[in-house]
């Protein structure tokens, strides 16, 4: 059989799943990425909610997420890790990025590759904004192989462009490059702009009770339009830019950040997470 017709297969449902570690962050936080999930799944239709269930189930990672979800609906706690899945392999060794070695290939897959620089787009690169678009196309007109492909990475990237520093800084690599002291937080140490952004929706491993209370404070927030278009990729990214120019960075590197930056900052991540998990929510209405 040829790698094409592989990847055209129908996944079986349950593989055995190395378990391995999340790595750092790298977008919004795994907390994040739960909330846009979770703000995604109130909007969608109980039809779109089955049929992306459905492909996830046929994920070679679900028994992974199912194992590893904590809520009362398993389909939604299996919704919710799916939306992590993307940032996870980059420390999954089953997965292979830049001049490694390939690794075997998994059923559904179409390369192991982790394609770090599918996550943004700016001056220096990156394919979010494409990327995107590629996904789409595959969940509303693909095989079968293809959907379950790119759910989980739809998922993921609909998030990442709504963090500001996902398109792009001040040549600073979108803020890995530009520290900050933030009097708060428990490390001593500065730490990347870039990474205070991400970590705006609070602990990493948010779940259960805790997750649904910051989500709930969240839809309480302004939402998108329902009147704009659905997919449109291209106001997200644009809407980010704006906020790197206006609100992002702080006066100077190396600052420690006052109460009165931190207090927009976390209004326009909150914005930026609630915008994401509304137009996420809408798009997959209309795809699936």
């Amino acid at each position: 059989m040829t790698n094409a017709r592989r990847f055209h297969a129908i996944c079986p449902a349950v593989l055995v799943i190395l378990l391995v570690l999340p790595s750092a962050s790298h977008a919004w936080n795994a907390a994040g990425h739960r909330q846009i999930a979770a703000l995604a799944w109130e909007v969608m239709t109980p039809t779109t909610r089955r049929q992306a269930v459905a492909l996830l189930r046929q994920h070679p990672d679900y028994p992974r997420w199912r194992k590893r979800q904590q809520e009362n609906d398993p389909d939604y706690g299996i919704f919710l890790e799916a939306s992590i899945w993307a940032d996870e392999i980059r420390g999954d060794r089953r997965f292979y990025g830049g001049r490694d070695a390939p690794t075997p290939r998994l059923p559904c897959f179409p390369d192991m590759q982790r394609h770090g620089d599918w996550h943004y787009r700016d001056p220096g690169g990156g394919e979010i904004d494409s990327r995107l678009a590629r996904f789409a196309h595959d969940l509303a007109h693909g095989a079968r192989a293809e959907k379950i492909y790119a759910l989980p990475w739809l998922l993921h990237l609909v998030g990442d462009i709504h963090q500001p520093l996902h398109t792009g800084g001040r040549n600073d690599r979108g803020g890995n490059q530009f520290y900050v002291r933030v009097p708060a937080a428990k490390r001593k140490k500065p730490q990347t702009l870039h990474g205070y952004w991400d970590d705006l929706p609070g602990p990493s491993g948010q779940r259960g009770a805790a997750l649904k209370s910051r989500a709930d404070f969240l839809r309480r927030l302004p939402s998108p339009s329902s009147a704009e278009a659905v997919g449109d990729i291209r106001r997200w990214y644009d809407e980010s830019r704006t906020l790197i120019a206006r609100e992002v960075y702080p006066p100077r590197r190396d600052a420690t950040l006052d109460a009165n930056f931190h207090r927009r900052a976390q209004h326009h991540a909150d914005l930026r997470l609630r915008a994401a998990g509304a137009r996420l929510g809408r798009w997959l209405n209309y795809l699936l």
